[in-house]
């Protein structure tokens, strides 16, 4: 089983000094403390207790089997309540998680960074890139620089456990970190006088897709019907000209392009792992490399990670322990026109798409080569800690460390910019440096009844930093280096051999303080109460309200206990209820001084220029709001009840939980008259609320001597709602999104489609879209105001980008030596909008202007078997017919996956293998296969596709296929 229900296990859990400890605490007496001489972190523990909120926790034994890359993809429909979007099959592209539900808005790619669960590793909560660098960019597409999921560092064959933490007083011990909910990593552990080497291995092919290609006697076919029934002379004449001549075997001839895109690519691993040690000095080393390679465009991510784990007692009372982990990361990226021309701002004219006849492309594929992009990331992270026990108390530090740099260096030559070369560099880091103090002191107050108190103190140092720039018209394409004179006044400061060029450097800092005290009261094994009470401080508040107090409480009562103690039925039955609160830190620290606003020296099409040639300038509008007085910190109310059970000598395990989730005070960006001359003025009380169920139950079906069977599944339901907006507003239009009370966050915004006028007679009269006079051949749209005009006013709230429903399946069935497993995952309820029938349908407007969704990609020289067909609406009307906001393209997005099937087979069980494997405690060959099949309604190539913001482009690489043979030897 992929799920185990880890409420009965004998693991302890410890959230207020920020470490996860996994002890067996059978070696442990209630009422005095040991050496951890077992735990990888190591520090002193006493009255371990288990924490029964824990329901969540991956079988890493069954999940090490597939070669997942990243967190999200591990956790990827395994643990009720995660929502793990994977919009793109590129290796090493960033990926999102969502914790029972946003609690926040996700109109943009810089929304989803603030929805994120806090991540730690070993104890140290790990920091991500900062969205601070979408403020210089143009478009709202890859963040600047290597753009590379940092959650990608860690190797699956290291990982102990991974357990998701949503119960409210667990969240509220963790502090502001963990507002968004928690993902504990724990690294396999050094035991005391265990010694043992383990190595593993797979490769294995990922596999192109089957693409049916087409070529522009198709998209030509395409356009016809449309021409002859709405075309005119002056249409005729500016038809497209790649389209004009059919002679042309660029675009009519043979459309051969998939086998230069798309192959079937090698995937591998191999890693190390080393233990040993006595009881009082134990280690553990881990060394791994790892290529992911992608399906599409050459793309592939190669991973190198060491760790190194050391626990040290060199007297009774006190335990050393350090952790150590080290990545590298180096990603080949697409060569897509929409990431180039993101990247460089410059879209050239898009009248002539790339070919889709391989010989030409070929052309093209060759002066790509070209380019340089070079992406990297190097990681580290870690800590340090003692802890000592004298008697009842037991005190600890730790120091804490996390460090990522990422770089990019990125040149396109001259022949892909119309004689204008481009170069880029970034280089930025995140910076975490934090110590955590706590003391712990336990006393029985009688038989029956035991205290415990902690206290702790927690500093912890954020910096995030970048330097960027790039430039323009170099002397020649050989010239690929950023050479600056470092002289201001010399008249080539700003150009680098005759580079234009423009500099961006910016850094964030957060410094936050903690303080926290907590108490458990038990009683006997029937009642258990505790309370937390924290304050913290965060210089990126304002002022006067940098420092807030939050409180949090638990009760776990044993039903089993008191009314069940003779049944045979339950083996356990507990009760568990909890409400926290936690603040929300600001991603930013503009709000931080006060009142202020920026201004770019820019213009429309270069909205974030700084300056030119060394000067600066300050217009009209200030693009980046206003900031004024009275913004306080938002904050996270949970509330929580579980009922866990176990049945038939514990064969069978269930719980389920219902949750509640309020996200107080938040921030947003509000219209201000156009008279003042700001975009818009930033102002707290936006309220969320995320509401529903979680449900997981897994046993053992069938436990014989030969055939056994264990399945597990995971279901987790959740209901968003906008409570409140600042300033009583009922709603608050944002772009093309609108949010309006008691409607979800993710809703869309749209026209309500009925049908096509086919004659003018049908239009009523006078009837207008956005002032333009409507005709036949326009959409019927809905007039709710019912005033005759088809406007903004008559777009409604319809649908959700998030699903209602998320979970997955998981099995094992063993026989002999044999087994088996598989795995199915399913998110129902989503819809999103196919943003690529809207363009192919609208390619009068889509090849009128000159943006990102212009671009044509060569992958879009093929069509799909479950396309839909549309209305033959007129495609030169002014009121842009095939616009994708409208519920024409409105798609339920819903999936089943069999996410992966493995089988297996443990030579160390079988007995003809018995002198063959002498000493070896495993010696497994298994074969995994991934993404096998999905069922879904979606007409796009995969509902899972579907960007940040519930639009399908159809331009992100598509999921592999992936299969590998794999061995895993432990001596």
């Amino acid at each position: 089983m992929n799920s185990l229900y880890a409420s009965h296990s004998s693991h302890a859990y410890k959230a207020s000094t920020g470490s996860v400890q996994q002890v067996d605490t059978s070696k442990y007496k209630r009422d005095t403390a040991q050496i951890a001489k077992t735990d990888t972190i190591g520090q002193m523990v006493r009255a371990l207790q288990k924490f029964k909120n824990v329901r969540d926790t991956l079988n890493m034994r069954a999940s090490g089997l597939v070669p997942n890359l990243s967190l999200q993809q591990i956790l990827k429909g395994n643990l009720s309540g995660v929502y793990v979007q994977e919009p793109n099959g590129e290796p090493g592209t960033e990926q999102s998680m969502i914790v029972q539900g946003p609690s926040g808005i996700l109109f943009t790619k810089r929304d989803i960074y603030a929805l994120q669960p806090a991540v730690y590793l070993n104890g140290v909560p790990l920091g991500q890139d900062n969205p601070f660098a979408f403020d210089v960019q143009k478009y709202d597409y890859n963040r600047i620089g290597p753009a590379t999921n940092l959650l990608s560092q860690i190797s699956i064959d290291n990982i102990q456990s991974v357990t998701v933490i949503k119960s409210p007083f667990e969240l509220a011990k963790l502090g502001p970190n963990a507002a968004n909910g928690a993902i504990y990593i724990t690294t396999k552990n050094a035991r005391a006088g265990v010694r043992d080497i383990s190595l593993n291995t797979y490769f294995g092919y990922v596999t192109p897709p089957r693409v049916n290609t087409v070529n522009g006697l198709y998209e030509n076919n395409f356009r016809k019907p449309f021409y002859q029934k709405y075309g005119n002379t002056e249409n005729y004449e500016s038809y497209a000209s790649y389209l004009s001549d059919s002679t042309n075997t660029s675009y009519y001839g043979p459309s051969d392009w998939n086998d230069r895109f798309y192959s079937t690519s090698p995937t591998f691993s191999a890693d190390l792992g080393i233990t040993g040690g006595s009881d009082r000095a134990n280690f553990r080393f881990f060394g791994s490399g790892t290529q992911n390679a992608g399906n599409a465009d050459d793309t592939s991510i190669d991973k190198y990670n060491l760790f190194f784990g050391i626990n040290m007692a060199p007297f009774k009372w006190l335990t050393v322990s350090s952790v150590v982990n080290a990545t590298r990361l180096d990603r080949m990226r697409n060569k897509s026109l929409r990431d180039r021309f993101a990247e460089t701002r410059y879209i050239p004219d898009l009248s002539s798409p790339l070919s889709p006849n391989a010989s030409v492309y070929d052309g093209y594929l060759l002066e790509s080569a070209k380019i340089v992009d070079n992406n990297r990331n190097t990681i580290l992270n870690g800590s340090l800690s003692l802890s000592s026990t004298v008697k009842n108390v037991t005190i600890s530090s730790t120091l804490i460390f996390d460090y990522n740099e990422g770089s990019r260096d990125y040149f396109t030559p001259s022949t892909l910019m119309d004689g204008v070369s481009y170069l880029s560099n970034y280089f930025g880091y995140s910076q975490r440096i934090g110590i955590n103090n706590n003391a712990n002191y336990s006393i029985d107050l009688n038989r029956d009844s035991k205290l415990d108190l902690e206290a702790g103190l927690n500093v912890q140092l954020d910096t995030y930093k970048y330097n960027y720039a790039r430039g323009y018209n170099g002397p020649s394409d050989y010239v690929k280096i950023n050479l600056v004179s470092s002289n201001q006044s010399a008249a080539d400061y700003l150009h680098a051999k005759d580079f234009l060029v423009f500099r961006y450097i910016d850094k964030a800092v957060n410094n936050l303080l903690s303080v926290y005290g907590t108490a458990k009261y038990s009683y006997k094994n029937l009642l258990t109460l505790s309370a937390i009470l924290r304050r913290d401080g965060s210089s990126n508040g304002q002022p006067d309200s940098r420092w807030v107090t939050t409180p949090a409480f638990n009760a776990s009562f044993n039903i089993k206990e008191q009314f069940f103690k003779s049944s045979n039925v339950f083996n356990t039955l507990n009760l568990n209820a909890g409400w926290g609160r936690t603040i929300r830190l600001f991603l930013d620290d503009k709000f931080a001084a006060g009142p202020q606003y920026r201004s770019e020296n820019g213009w429309f099409e270069e909205p974030t220029i700084p300056g030119y040639n060394g000067r600066l300038g300050i217009n009209r509008p200030f693009g980046s709001g206003f900031v004024g007085y009275g913004i306080r910190m938002p904050h996270a109310d949970r509330t929580d009840i579980t009922l866990d059970a176990s049945f038939l000598n514990q064969r069978l395990n269930a719980a389920i939980t219902a949750y509640n989730r309020d996200d107080k005070n938040q921030l947003l960006g509000v219209s201000v008259p156009f008279e003042t001359g700001y975009s818009l003025k930033y102002e707290s009380g936006m309220d969320i609320n995320n509401k529903g169920f979680e449900f997981a139950v897994n046993g053992a079906v069938l436990a014989g001597k030969k055939f056994s069977w264990n399945t597990g599944i995971n279901l987790n339901y959740n209901v968003n709602k906008v409570m409140a907006l600042p300033n009583d507003l009922n709603e608050v239009v944002i772009g093309d999104n609108k949010l309006v009370v008691g409607k979800p966050v993710g809703s869309f915004w749209l026209y309500t489609n009925e049908g096509i006028y086919n004659n003018d007679s049908e239009v009523p009269a006078g009837r207008t879209f956005n002032g333009i006079p409507m005709k036949a051949g326009d959409p019927k749209w809905v007039d709710y105001i019912a005033d005759n005009r088809i406007d903004n006013k008559d777009k409604v709230l319809t649908g959700n980008r998030l699903p209602n429903f998320i979970g997955g399946w998981n099995n094992t069935l063993a026989y002999k030596n044999f087994d088996l497993s598989f795995n199915f995952i399913f998110a129902l309820g989503q819809k999103a909008i196919n943003q690529y029938e809207s363009s192919r349908y609208g390619f009068i407007n889509r090849e009128a202007s000159n943006d990102l969704n212009s671009v044509k990609e060569v992958s879009s020289w093929q069509i799909f078997d479950n396309a839909k067909s549309y209305p033959l609406y007129n495609p030169f009307s002014d009121v842009n017919a095939y616009r994708a906001d409208q519920s024409l393209f409105l798609e339920d997005a819903s999936y089943l996956k069999l996410r992966s099937v493995t089988i297996g087979y443990d030579f160390t069980k079988a007995p003809i293998f018995k002198k063959i494997t002498a000493g070896f405690k495993r010696a497994y060959l298994y074969a995994t296969a991934m993404n096998l099949l999905t069922v879904t309604d979606f007409s796009g190539v995969d509902p899972e596709l579907t960007n940040f913001n519930g639009y399908y482009d159809g331009a992100n690489l598509t999921i592999p296929r992936t299969i590998v043979l794999g061995l895993k030897l432990d001596l």
